[in-house]
Parts: C-alpha cells; sequence; structure tokens
C-alpha cells in the first residue's frame, strides 16, 4: 500500500453489497474549466442494508503535486489549507489519478454540486490519464429538495451548509476534502428514509431519477 494512499480495498476481495462512493475535490479555483485540481477524497459505503453504512476503511485521501510558477491564491489556501508546501509535496497527478480510478473499481458516484466536482476530476483525468472516469455521478444538490422540499427554502437550501445545518449534521472543517466528504456521506445517510419512501428499493438509476427531477423543473 502507498504511504499516501488513505486505504485500499484489498485486490479481489469482494465487495460488501452496493457500494456507492461519495467524493469531494479541492481546487484552485471556481471554474470548473479554468482551475486545477489540489486534492480528492473519497468514502465508500454500503447501501445493501436498510440504511447506508459508511465504510471509513473503505476511503481514499490524495493531495495533488503541484509545482506551478504563477504566484500561490493566499485566499484560496487559506479556504482549503492546502499550503504550497503541502501542493509541492503531493502525489504525482497521473500516480494519484490512476490509483484513484483503481479504488473507485465503477462504484458510482455522489457528490454535493456534482456537476463542478465531475468537470474538475474529468478534466484531469483527461489530461494526465488520457480518458475519463466511466462512472455515474448522482448529485445530492438535486436530490435532497426533492426528497424535503418543505425544507429545501429558498437560494438557502442550494447550499451544503443548509443541508447540514437542516438535519444538524457536523462538519469538523468545511472546504476540506475529508471532512465534506465525510458530512456529504452522512446527508446521503438522513435523504435514505425519504429516498426508500419514494423507492421500496432505492438503487442508484431510481436516485438519478428523482435528482433529474429537479433538474427538469429548474
Amino acid at each position: 500500500m502507498s504511504p499516501w494512499w488513505h486505504s485500499l480495498w484489498p485486490a479481489g476481495a469482494p465487495q460488501p453489497g452496493p457500494r456507492w462512493v461519495v467524493l469531494d475535490v479541492e481546487t484552485t479555483g471556481l471554474d470548473p474549466q479554468r482551475c486545477e485540481l489540489l486534492a480528492v477524497a473519497a468514502l465508500a459505503l454500503d447501501t445493501a442494508g436498510p440504511r447506508p453504512q459508511l465504510r471509513l476503511h473503505d476511503s481514499f485521501e490524495a493531495v495533488l503535486q503541484r509545482d506551478s510558477a504563477a504566484p500561490p491564491d493566499k485566499a484560496n489556501i487559506l479556504l482549503h489549507g492546502i499550503g504550497v508546501g503541502a501542493q509541492r509535496r503531493g502525489v504525482a497527478p497521473a500516480q494519484a489519478l490512476s490509483a484513484l480510478q483503481q479504488w473507485l473499481a465503477g462504484a458510482p458516484l455522489v457528490a454535493y454540486h456534482a456537476g463542478f466536482d465531475q468537470a474538475v476530476l474529468q478534466r484531469a483525468c483527461r489530461a494526465h490519464l488520457g480518458q475519463a472516469l466511466p462512472n455515474p455521478w448522482l448529485d445530492l444538490a438535486d436530490l435532497a429538495p426533492v426528497l424535503h422540499p418543505a425544507a429545501a427554502g429558498t437560494a438557502a437550501g442550494q447550499a451544503l451548509d443548509h443541508w447540514l445545518q437542516h438535519f444538524r449534521i457536523p462538519c469538523a472543517a468545511r472546504h476540506q476534502a475529508a471532512a465534506d466528504t465525510l458530512a456529504t456521506a452522512q446527508l446521503l445517510q438522513r435523504l435514505w428514509p425519504a429516498l426508500r419512501r419514494q423507492c421500496p428499493q432505492p438503487g442508484f438509476r431510481a436516485a438519478a431519477r428523482l435528482a433529474a427531477q429537479r433538474r427538469w423543473l429548474a
């Protein structure tokens, strides 16, 4: 096991039932078509039972190596806490992304405002691996308002902080990939009962169809 790799499911070991992966990225900016990927964290869940179970030992975390000649953006560093030194000591992007692809093993991906994470990650994978990840994506920013329309409120309902506050989910450090991933995974757990009420057997495709309702209405 590589020392930087937070965790790796043993090769050849059976996966614990339907395995979904919650993912979050940290970047150098807010434009998904221009910013660089700085870090990625992911956490697997077993969705076979009545409620998704966090698989804390089945997780991934990496800071990508970056040695840019551009001056550091201090405001950006203060936001995610990944300083210049940490960026220079990070894992080579091709190595980190190849390891991530292997660890994901085709699992469906869940994120909050997934479009941003997906655009940044896929652009990085194309640049360093020559191909995008084939995994399907689910956006909890779309699913949550469909399952809890009364709690969605106004524009505040579009923010992850709104839903964390609504369900009283703590987050150790917002805008830190591993902490945001854990909080997003716990949000999926809180949404699950409402998902089961609408889908007695809530698979990934059923959840994606419900999330698509939000996009269609918008």
